[in-house]
């Protein structure tokens, strides 16, 4: 599948290759506005809501750390150092393949910001999931490191997200009590 997917990527325009090539890491940009768009939208919100788009990103962060453990320990070679014609650069040796790192960063983010923002999810599934296959349609990924990539973000990134939200709470509280005591019980 690998092979077949790499072969008709070279195929596609140029133009599509710098797409995706550039399109993943801008696509993380894109999350990390919607991050803060969901700060921006919950800053009036009961605390814990506020707390949810607050702890997503750390919830991320737990996720992408998992997943670099993994990768230290399997330490599966990428698909791109045999050899094979690929749209990007083969990284460097080291820089081991399974889980897809760019996967579980992007289905956490989708995952994270559905818990902050429901109404995102129609945006933020299928863009995480575009972006999760860019990985293998550039050649740096086999579809099973993809796969599991963004089944660990998907999964983990709104758990520990939830997981922090108890102690972020009351420090919304305690913040928005220092800014305005009308605001200390949301």
């Amino acid at each position: 599948m690998y092979r077949d997917i790499v072969d008709f990527a070279l195929s596609t325009p140029a133009w599509l290759h710098s797409l995706a090539e550039t399109g993943t890491d801008a696509g993380l940009f894109l999350f990390v506005a919607l991050f803060a768009l969901c700060w921006w939208r919950a800053r009036s919100a009961p605390a814990r809501e506020l707390a949810i788009a607050v702890a997503g990103p750390a919830g991320v962060v737990g996720a992408y750390v998992v997943s670099e453990v993994l990768k230290v320990f399997i330490q599966e070679d990428r698909p791109c150092r045999g050899g094979v014609a690929t749209i990007a650069t083969c990284p460097p040796v080291g820089d081991w393949s399974f889980p897809s790192n760019h996967s579980v960063i992007a289905a956490g983010a989708a995952g994270a910001l559905i818990l902050a923002w429901r109404a995102l999810a129609w945006v933020v599934l299928p863009l995480s999931a575009l972006m999760a296959f860019s990985r293998v349609f550039v050649g740096v990924h086999y579809p099973h490191d993809v796969a599991a990539g963004y089944l660990i973000g998907l999964a983990l990134a709104p758990l520990f997200t939830l997981l922090l939200v108890g102690a972020v709470t009351p420090v919304v509280r305690l913040a928005r009590s220092r800014l305005s005591p009308q605001q200390a019980g949301r």
